[in-house]
Order: C-alpha cells, then sequence, then structure tokens
C-alpha cells in the first residue's frame, strides 16, 4: 500500500472526508413512464426502498408521462422545495424518440456531475448489460443546493445505480451543497 506525505495510507483520508458525510437525504423520487402506475413501478418501489432502508427520507413520489414540460416542472417542484436534498429521476434516459428526461433535465443544471455518467456506464458495461450501456444517456448534476439524478428506467439499471453510486455518496454529495451555510 502506498502512503501518504503525512504517513498516512491513501485511501484513509477520503473514509475520513466521507464520515463527515450528512447520515441522512431527503429526497423526490420520480418516475417518467407512459405506462406506469404505482402499483407496476417496481423502480420508483426500489429506489424508495433502498433510501429509506439508508435511513434517507422519501419526501414525496410520483410518476410523471414522457412529456418534457411535465418532467422540468416535476423536477423543478423539488429544486425549490428547501426540504428537498435530492431529486432521483427514472425512466426517459434512452435514445427513442419518447425519451426526453435527458433534455428536460440538463438544462436546469447549474453544474453537471460527469462522473455519475461515466461511472454508470461504467459499471453497466461490466456488470449488467455489456455494450448496450452505450446507450445509456444516465446523467447527475446540481441545482441550487439540490442533487439531481437521472436514472434509466429498468430495475436492474436503477438498482445497480442505487447501489454502486447513489447510495454511497448521497450524503456526501449533499454535504458538499450545504457546507458553506
Amino acid at each position: 500500500m502506498k502512503k501518504g506525505s503525512e504517513g498516512e495510507v491513501k485511501g484513509t483520508q477520503v473514509h475520513a472526508h466521507k464520515g463527515h458525510a450528512a447520515r441522512r437525504a431527503v429526497c423526490q423520487v420520480i418516475t417518467v413512464s407512459d405506462t406506469r402506475a404505482e402499483e407496476t413501478d417496481k423502480s420508483g418501489k426500489k429506489i424508495k426502498e433502498s433510501l429509506l432502508s439508508h435511513q434517507h427520507a422519501v419526501a414525496r413520489y410520483q410518476i410523471v408521462p414522457d412529456e418534457k414540460g411535465e418532467i422540468v416542472q416535476a423536477v423543478q417542484q423539488g429544486i425549490s422545495d428547501p426540504e428537498v436534498d435530492a431529486v432521483i429521476v427514472n425512466g426517459g434516459t434512452g435514445i427513442a424518440k419518447r425519451d426526453v428526461t435527458i433534455e428536460a433535465v440538463m438544462p436546469l443544471f447549474e453544474k453537471e456531475i460527469p462522473g455519475f455518467g461515466e461511472l454508470f456506464r461504467y459499471l453497466s458495461y461490466a456488470e449488467d448489460i455489456g455494450t448496450a450501456a452505450l446507450m445509456s444517456r444516465a446523467v447527475a448534476g446540481v441545482a441550487g443546493r439540490t442533487v439531481i439524478f437521472s436514472l434509466p428506467g429498468s430495475t436492474g439499471a436503477v438498482t445497480l445505480a442505487m447501489e454502486k453510486l447513489v447510495l454511497p455518496e448521497i450524503g456526501h454529495i449533499v454535504t458538499e451543497l450545504n457546507k458553506d451555510r
């Protein structure tokens, strides 16, 4: 193992830094779909269960159609709510004509978090769907003090994103967004 200039094993600082992360995030979950209802929304349910099992809160959950204006309105509701730390959107990230989530969400970003999409596509390629991962347009970004994650709608993609990326970092991201308050 490599040692840092202060004699610490590299990586220790990262864990210590994350130790100051918020332990709880208040989230809004949005499923984008023309066909799903609450009873059939496996991905939305998976996101909510994942958040709750890690002591995060779900302030709001809704399903909106694949319509750019409705997606924007739903995400803006989360951004404008001072209690909401994160908006997690699933669905509409592919390349089909009706997939407009990315076009709706990205203009709302003040800052993009490009590493999220890069890592998601890498993990999707390596652990889930192989080369089909190149069609994923999953993104994350920041609007004010709110982080926005936009995930594909499949339950496998949601599980991968939540377990490998969102849950390990959401508290850290929320802390970073609020550290200068």
